[in-house]
């Protein structure tokens, strides 16, 4: 093992702070990455403050990000895919079982014993559980490693892990494509990805907001229309009409609304996770065979899918670049929807402290 600068925090009350974490050498099958840059996610704010204790119990120290891009510095003997030098990226896995349905099927993100970049246990035992990307460097097995093309800017390439492929796996899943009318709640860290992505596929793009100032970046980022959703004329002009909505929004709302705007076998997916059940109307999934679902990351291939489609759309995520020691206040203004719109830490910084 060698140890490496990162930062972790102690307890759910206390702030990030600057620490040395052991990081196993390569195997034969491993991959070293340099970590240029690491998005901040919110699911590391709630990890780190013990907010999912219920079905994920935060285990302290914990060394949070699953938002990684970076250069390759060491390769094991056996691995084919990355050379030195080569940019690379690690999104929210590290490993799976690979002999599961799931991971056959190229659904690694629902194996039942996925191995997540930080606060799993580590089948390595270099410690009692993973240790994420607010760190120089990280090792992974080359097989959960994934390409980055070369003309994408990294800063802004580091959300795409997790926020770009959040909203890229439901859309193809249900078919987003040239034609379809297509539908954002909320335009936040995942909803300004979807709004991207759904244009770059060729949809009608409607953003729904409460908020009117929103509406000149919707545009700018590829929205065709923007409905203040509190508006119930404006709602009501649509009601039937969308092939797919994407809600993003993680504070409780009434779903039944955008329900209602879906069109004869519409979908509406759930990226966002509202803490609290949402009451969802059976009649209104009925009268038109609409479908209301869920959807998480993607699988290994399907992230490298969405890479490729970045490199050749030329999307990023809009981000703003911060030093890791200023990774307590991001925290602090990501609880106030302070950021347009993922926070990117330039890990060079590390190398100061």
């Amino acid at each position: 093992m060698y140890k490496t600068k990162a930062y972790s925090a102690v307890s759910a009350a206390s702030r990030l702070a600057s620490t040395t974490i052991p990081r196993r050498y390569p195997t034969e099958r491993d991959v070293q990455i340099e970590i240029l840059f690491c998005g901040i996610c919110h699911s590391d704010l709630h990890s780190v403050r013990n907010e999912w204790s219920e079905f994920m119990p935060t285990v302290y120290p914990i060394v949070p990000g699953h938002e990684i891009v970076g250069r390759v510095t060491k390769v094991g003997s056996d691995v084919t895919k990355f050379r030195l030098g080569d940019l690379a990226a690690v999104g929210c896995l590290v490993d799976s079982d690979r002999t599961c349905p799931q991971c056959k099927g190229g659904f690694e993100q629902f194996c039942p014993n996925m191995t997540l970049t930080f606060n799993s246990p580590d089948k390595h035992k270099t410690a009692g559980v993973t240790y994420g990307g607010y760190s120089e460097s990280i090792v992974v097995d080359e097989h959960f490693v994934l390409r980055v093309p070369s003309n994408l800017e990294l800063a802004g390439a580091a959300p795409l892990l997790c926020a770009g492929i959040t909203t890229y796996s439901p859309m193809r899943h249900w078919g987003v494509s040239k034609g379809k009318k297509v539908g954002v709640v909320g335009l936040g860290g995942l909803g300004h990805m979807a709004v991207k992505f759904a244009h770059a596929f060729g949809a009608r793009v409607v953003v729904f907001t409460t908020s009117p100032s929103k509406k000149e970046d919707a545009l700018r980022l590829g929205a065709d229309e923007v409905i203040v959703s509190r508006n119930a004329n404006e709602m009501q002009k649509h009601s039937g009409s969308f092939d797919f909505i994407l809600d993003a929004v993680s504070a409780e709302h009434d779903v039944n609304v955008y329900i209602n705007l879906l069109g004869r076998d519409g979908n509406m997916t759930m990226v966002g996770a509202p803490a609290k059940p949402l009451p969802v109307a059976a009649l209104g999934l009925i009268m038109r065979r609409r479908s209301f679902s869920g959807s998480m990351i993607g699988g290994i291939a399907e992230t490298q899918e969405m890479l490729d489609f970045c490199g050749i759309h030329n999307i990023t995520a809009d981000v703003e670049v911060i030093p890791i020691q200023k990774v307590n206040e991001a925290y602090d203004r990501l609880l106030k929807s302070d950021v347009k719109y993922r926070f990117s830490i330039d890990m060079a910084s590390l190398k100061s402290q």
